[in-house]
């Protein structure tokens, strides 16, 4: 029974502080129970390869591939590991600006009322979606990216800059000019084979949004233009954000395979970095906990994005 004050209203009882942290206590104890479990799995593993593997581990050597000390200008300057991981956070950024401008026109045409239109997004995004990334990758750099590239001439134009006395402004951008091609149709065949699945998270969001929206926007008067800008789109990208998150992060890890066409990014570093010392576990290792930095760094900002666009919609 909940007891009543005199004007006979109810009284909320509050729970006293060592009930309400025994709760919490009892709350959290299986999340404990998993990180120790964790734990004792990754030590088991630990202990089995230090006395079951024959290597010779040389974890010193790595912090120099990653910085290293230039006598000439007398500072620390970005190794091999390091202008790799440089190279991968480029490619991402221009690669998903790029599939993100082409999976939201790509989202439109699937929900356009033209047939034509919808049949030619649809075709496009089935293409690319069912097939493997390694054959879009290959289909795309040999039949498409060189093609534009031979014919935009921007091979001659990146080494006319390389020539440049200082090109500091091209080099913060693009990084080395002489492998500027080489960079473009990474970002290309990345942007062209992330936008389709970005198409299809546009297209679900706008479809997820109550037909009365739609029909309240007719009634206002409103063109379907400007029903998706005022209306449609706004709910459509509270919706949207968390998988558009998912997709960029999962861009960010399929930046590797782009080193299969000699793109100089982190995956294709560390090749180099195996070849010519044989550090094997160290090199993999440590390109592992790189990627793994940035995905965590980019799943908690998109959930902190998420968490503010929930505050503004309440």
């Amino acid at each position: 029974m909940h007891q009543k004050n005199n004007m006979g209203l109810p009284v909320i009882q509050k729970i006293p502080v060592m009930k309400r942290v025994s709760m919490s206590a009892r709350q959290h104890w299986p999340n404990i129970v998993i990180v120790f479990i964790t734990l004792s799995v990754i030590t088991l593993l630990a202990l089995h390869t230090k006395t079951h593997l024959v290597y010779e581990w040389r974890w010193e050597r790595i912090p120099n591939y990653l910085f290293r000390w230039d006598e000439t200008e007398q500072r620390w300057i970005a190794n091999l590991l390091v202008e790799g991981l440089i190279t991968t956070i480029r490619i991402t950024l221009y690669a998903s600006v790029v599939a993100l401008l082409l999976g939201i026109i790509l989202g439109l045409a699937r929900t356009a009322r033209p047939l034509l239109i919808r049949l030619f997004a649809r075709t496009y995004l089935e293409c690319l979606r069912n097939v493997p990334p390694i054959v879009i990758i290959f289909i795309f750099y040999f039949f498409l990216s060189e093609q534009v590239i031979a014919a935009l001439e921007l091979d001659q134009w990146a080494r006319e800059i390389a020539d440049q006395p200082d090109p500091w402004l091209w080099t913060l951008l693009f990084g080395d000019m002489r492998v500027f091609p080489a960079l473009i149709s990474g970002i290309i065949v990345l942007a062209l084979f992330e936008s389709a699945f970005i198409g299809e998270i546009i297209r679900a969001g706008i479809e997820s949004i109550e037909r009365g929206q739609h029909e309240a926007a007719h009634s206002l008067g409103l063109s379907r233009w400007d029903s998706l800008r005022f209306i449609i789109l706004p709910q459509a990208t509270k919706k949207v954000l968390p998988p558009l998150g998912n997709q960029f992060i999962t861009l960010l890890k399929d930046s590797a395979i782009v080193s299969l066409i000699s793109v100089q990014e982190v995956t294709y570093k560390t090749l180099e970095l195996v070849a010519s010392t044989r550090l094997i576990f160290e090199a993999w290792l440590t390109t592992a906990a790189l990627f793994f930095v940035l995905c965590f760094g980019l799943s908690r900002l998109f959930r902190y994005l998420e968490g503010s666009s929930r505050q503004r919609s309440s």
